[in-house]
């Protein structure tokens, strides 16, 4: 037996504890929790019914997910050690370097209260930075446990599933026949099998070519996989974009843990597939080494998510590039059989990995049921069935009741499509799903709120996406931006306004591949600033330097303080003060590094320090004195 990934700590309470594993056997588990050398509990999975669940995804693939109730209320601010027994098998057995040193099991401390908390987004594995989740390992090696962040929140893109390097794509078909997962039908397609389409035709750079050329391909084709051409930005191609369920499935083992690497591949080596061209064979030995590297820190990451409570929400690229963004995206996407089950699939792999952990009593026994026959029947009608159930379910937000509240935004599924023009981009959040979060919000004094995108961004940018939209071309510069959509930006404006809404909002996003905190003012407010926007992209993934530089100091003199252009917004009546990062020149207010935030809390739930972890071993920390306001 041998666990491809976890365990990972998900949602951690005095009540109730949940842990997340993918094994390669079907499991007993056993639990013991201790403090000290004093045992708190301990649990047997053949004894309690209900705490233990089990996905069977293929012959050698398990997904596991612990849901226990101690039978008294855990304690805090202490390292509570956890032995996790498989089929009587100990961490020795399955994971001999998961225990920092010093330690004889592996433990997490609950932090109820929320002093510190770690945040970060957008973690490409073949993107040429260093990985930042190795921060968060040597963050956890080097400070107390009762100093420890609470919560580690990913903020989406945990995995790129359309912007995969064909030397990751390699290593999936590789670890795929050691995992048994049953063949796919995929008969929308000319492949009649994802079978076919992991060993002897897996079209690398050219699965586009997957769909027939004819009219009603031609736009899913320009649209889906043609990668969407961003000359603002960047770049972005699909042409490798994961299909099958087993390519997510097992993409989320390769990047969270180095056993799938080490199943598949004994001395880390990777042989160069036939048909590339010299471009592409060139920038397969470049990806290698940097994927070498990558893999080279996953013990390490494996080990800090054992350890410390992770919370995630997905982004577009946990799915596809600008998912949902219009109403005609979703038009051409899911008119089509082949689109859907990519997006099905997608959907389903977060549910199993990542939704499960953070909510697990907003999916149903029925649901994981449906589950279960669809991973038995993959492409038959019972996979499809769940892909459409998927596609319409409504809880994929959720709230940590932590102190203050963890408060997650689902800014993907839930949107508020134009009332103009379905070319136009839809409204993060529909007015339904931001009614409900104002009520969710009311007498509450303070709120960590978490949005992938950010809702206070950069206004040259947001300016350019919106002259690309009136142009007719949203999808070019990735126009998803809060005030994309005049109804979701008034609705936003009003909750914050709200006389019962918080006192204090922290807001966490990512998405943008750059970082800046904004301390933002409403206008006409006699109350002290309330509204905190800090962004922290990306985990593994950078802006191009000298193209953020130029946006950085246009932004500033554009919109100036007294720049006439202020009034052209629809943050006009909100005062924003701009936080520079300590090593910041002149006229920078943005930073270009990957690696993780820390932001520390005062008593009131307003930020006390915001430090950007880079993957670099640079600690930068934003000043929080105010140097100088503009009416956005």
């Amino acid at each position: 037996m041998q666990v491809l990934a976890g365990p990972l700590l998900r949602r951690m309470t005095t009540e109730r504890l949940t842990f997340w594993l993918m094994t390669t056997e079907s499991v007993t588990v056993d639990l013991a929790l201790f403090q000290d050398k004093t045992q708190l509990f301990s649990y047997k999975s053949t004894q309690v019914e209900g705490s233990h669940t089990e996905l069977k995804v293929g012959d050698n693939l398990y997904i596991q997910l612990l849901n226990i109730a101690p039978d008294k209320a855990l304690p805090t601010q202490c390292p509570i050690h956890y032995d996790i027994r498989l089929n009587d098998l100990g961490w020795r057995d399955w994971a001999d370097d998961i225990v920092y040193p010093g330690h004889s099991l592996p433990f997490f401390v609950l932090q109820p209260k929320v002093n510190k908390i770690l945040h970060g987004s957008c973690r490409k594995p073949h993107h040429a930075s260093h990985d930042g989740l190795l921060r968060v390992d040597s963050l956890l090696q080097s400070t107390e446990p009762k100093e420890w962040p609470s919560v580690l929140m990913m903020s989406g893109d945990q995995i790129y599933a359309d912007d995969v390097a064909v030397p990751m794509l390699c290593a999936i078909h590789q670890l795929i026949p050691h995992l048994g997962i049953r063949a796919e039908k995929l008969d929308c397609i000319d492949i009649a099998s994802s079978h076919e389409l992991h060993t002897e035709s897996p079209h690398y750079y050219a699965r586009e070519t997957l769909l027939p050329e004819n009219d009603t391909n031609r736009g899913l084709i320009e649209q889906f996989f043609g990668g969407v051409r961003k000359p603002v930005f960047t770049t972005d191609t699909a042409q490798n974009h994961l299909i099958s369920l087993a390519e997510m499935l097992s993409m989320y083992a390769l990047v969270w843990s180095p056993t799938g690497w080490d199943m598949t591949f004994d001395n880390k080596s990777w042989t160069e597939p036939a048909g590339l061209s010299e471009n592409q064979k060139e920038r397969f030995s470049e990806q290698v080494v940097i994927l070498k590297e990558f893999v080279k820190g996953l013990p390490k990451v494996r080990r800090s998510m054992a350890h410390i409570p992770v919370a995630m929400i997905f982004d577009d690229h946990d799915v596809t590039d600008d998912w949902n963004l219009t109403a005609a995206w979703e038009k051409t996407a899911y008119n089509h059989p082949f689109s859907t089950r990519i997006i099905g699939n997608a959907l389903f792999a977060y549910l199993l990995c990542q939704a499960w952990g953070n909510s697990p009593e907003s999916f149903s026994k029925d649901l994981l049921n449906s589950s279960q026959m669809a991973l038995n029947k993959l492409g038959e009608p019972e996979h499809n069935e769940l892909i459409q159930e998927l596609l319409h379910f409504s809880k994929w937000n959720y709230t940590w009741q932590t102190e203050p509240p963890l408060v997650v935004l689902d800014t993907r599924t839930q949107r508020w499509r134009s009332e103009k023009s379905i070319e136009k981009p839809s409204g993060l959040m529909d007015w339904e799903a931001l009614t409900d979060l104002q009520h969710h919000l009311k007498g509450l004094d303070a709120v960590i709120l978490v949005s992938p995108a950010p809702i206070f961004g950069v206004k040259l940018i947001e300016s350019i996406q919106r002259v690309f939209t009136w142009f007719g071309k949203p999808l070019m510069v990735d126009a998803e931006n809060w005030m994309a959509h005049p109804g979701s930006a008034h609705a936003l404006m009003n909750m914050f306004r709200h006389t019962k809404t918080p006192k204090n909002f922290v807001i966490l996003s990512g998405d943008v591949h750059y970082s800046f905190v904004y301390d933002i003012q409403l206008r006409g407010e006699k109350r002290e600033s309330d509204l905190w926007q800090i962004t922290s992209s990306g985990l593994k993934n950078e802006f191009p330097g000298k193209l953020l530089d130029v946006f950085d100091r246009l932004n500033r003199w554009l919109y100036s303080p007294r720049s006439p252009l202020n009034w052209f917004t629809r943050r006009r009546s909100v005062k924003v003060i701009p936080h520079k990062p300590e090593t910041a020149s002149r006229g920078e207010r943005l930073l270009n590094g990957a690696g993780v935030s820390l932001v520390s809390l005062n008593d009131d739930g307003s930020p006390s320090s915001i430090i950007q972890m880079c993957s670099d071993g640079r600690d930068i920390h934003f000043t929080l004195s105010e140097k100088e306001a503009t009416w956005d």
